[in-house]
């Protein structure tokens, strides 16, 4: 694997933080780009050696000379393109969110295209899809109707337009991930979070109350950090786009898994408010491209993330006002 170099994108979020663990445990060449130059969640996750093993650039992503240049100059031969803007600031500012989701994305594949990469992975979403009650009953697959009711959600039709026609095209192979709801150490923004709000609220002995109910689909950070990890090393010949699936639980059940570890934990949750989304989701399509599916039981990954929420709590190195969100 020493011939490679990742380039990251929005790499200073969750899953992008995961993704550097990943790849300087196996040694890999990266440059973890974003706007931001403070490495605050991939700290959560990383040891000041293993930062220091990383190379970080700031990048603009609507900024196609920028992209290319950031490209061609550290000689990128794989892209994981994570960087975007989340559906309340999508809302709030409308034409950012399309330059950063849209543009942004196109700019990686022409990026990707003139330098010849092979391996290119991106983020879409499950809020391409519509509301649960559209779609039949049974396993969601890869390929049903796009009902998008955000525009986060239409930005990432674009973009899985975007990947399609850059196949028809040239030849851009490439694989789009949907995750449903990620959860563990370095996830704190959108409502979905709540998850992962609610195993830090529970390490640092504090009440929360997570806003939604009802049967949800689950993947811990690290296994889709996993997964685009791989799908960018499969090199598909074509443009996939493929949903997650892992975990369904109910939201009551993974507050009891929660509390038999922490039995005075404080963790209440709504009742009769599902989230709008289908959770009977088929990943058949990832599971073919992978040939095998990264997955960390839920126990061991509440076990793992309440010591490492635990040590940041005393390293002083996480906000908890965030559970006042």
């Amino acid at each position: 694997m020493t011939n490679e170099t990742f380039m990251i994108t929005g790499s200073m979020g969750c899953i992008g933080a995961w993704v550097l663990r990943n790849l300087v445990d196996e040694g890999v060449s990266v440059v973890a780009t974003d706007l931001a130059t403070d490495p605050v969640r991939p700290r959560q996750v990383m040891s000041e050696a293993q930062l220091a093993q990383v190379k970080f650039a700031k990048l603009d992503v609507t900024d196609l000379n920028a992209v290319r240049s950031m490209v061609d100059e550290h000689g990128i031969t794989h892209i994981i393109h994570l960087a975007g803007l989340q559906v309340p600031f999508c809302r709030a500012n409308p034409t950012l969110g399309a330059q950063v989701n849209v543009v942004g994305t196109v700019n990686i594949f022409e990026a990707a295209r003139h330098a010849g990469i092979k391996g290119l992975a991106y983020a879409s979403s499950l809020a391409v899809l519509g509301p649960a009650e559209e779609y039949p009953e049974g396993r969601v697959g890869d390929d049903v109707p796009l009902l998008p009711q955000s525009l986060y959600g239409v930005y990432k039709v674009a973009n899985e337009g975007t990947a399609r026609i850059y196949w028809q095209d040239w030849q851009v192979g490439s694989v789009g991930l949907r995750p449903y709801i990620v959860y563990g150490v370095g996830r704190d923004q959108g409502m979905t979070s709540d998850i992962a709000k609610a195993v830090l609220a529970a390490a640092a002995k504090r009440p929360y109350h997570i806003r939604f109910d009802g049967p949800v689909g689950l993947q811990h950070a690290n296994d889709v950090a996993k997964m685009f990890i791989g799908v960018a090393r499969a090199q598909y010949q074509g443009a996939a786009m493929c949903n997650l699936r892992n975990d369904v639980v109910e939201v009551a059940d993974f507050v009891q898994l929660l509390k038999a570890e922490v039995p005075d934990a404080q963790i209440t949750y709504a009742q009769q408010k599902p989230l709008p989304f289908p959770f009977d989701l088929d990943d058949g399509g990832l599971r073919t491209i992978l040939g095998g599916m990264p997955y960390t039981p839920i126990t061991e990954t509440i076990r793992s993330d309440l010591a490492q929420f635990r040590h940041l709590i005393d390293a002083g190195l996480i906000d908890l006002q965030q559970l006042n969100a």
